[in-house]
């Protein structure tokens, strides 16, 4: 009697726990809205879906302000992995640049899993912060200094990015 006592106790804890914590995403999708929401991510969304997987995406599309929202950063540590489509105008958006950074601190310190997708573009411009990369980092320099940590973050966060390995659709 003692032993089932025990088991139940045990039983009960691991419940409390599960229940009490919050929900989990399998994915995260990271993408700017302009390039792909209606189109690749929008897709690829639906499709994970239809196959069971629990996804964040942001539906609404992020306005006003400078920051990342609350909502936004928990979404990405709640994640099992998240999927970053990097496209030509990625770089371009703050909203963007700081979520990936979220979600490179998360793979570094939570290993959590990150799977980048070159969207028409090359890993080596996001890597090397060319031909788009490079006018949008100019613009947030411009904008925010050029020792600005927010932008040393990106550039940061955008170079480690490119080193995992990932997939590319070029298709024009």
């Amino acid at each position: 009697m003692i032993l089932v006592r025990y088991e139940y106790e045990i039983i009960q804890k691991i419940v409390e726990s599960t229940v009490k914590s919050p929900p989990r995403y399998d994915v995260f999708l990271s993408f700017c809205g302009e390039d792909t929401r209606y189109s690749f991510t929008g897709f690829l969304y639906h499709a994970l879906r239809r196959e069971g997987f629990k996804i964040f995406m942001d539906d609404e599309g992020l306005e006003g302000g400078n920051q990342i929202s609350q909502t936004l950063l928990k979404a990405i540590e709640k994640s099992r992995l998240s999927i970053v489509v990097l496209s030509e105008n990625y770089g371009y958006s703050t909203w963007c640049l700081d979520e990936l950074v979220k979600i490179m601190e998360c793979k570094k310190n939570n290993n959590q899993l990150v799977w980048p997708i070159f969207y028409k573009i090359e890993q080596s411009d996001v890597s090397n912060q060319t031909k788009s990369y490079c006018k949008a980092m100019k613009a947030h320099e411009d904008r925010f200094g050029k020792e600005s940590e927010s932008v040393q973050k990106w550039r940061s966060a955008l170079s480690e990015v490119a080193l995992v390995k990932g997939d590319h659709y070029q298709r024009k």
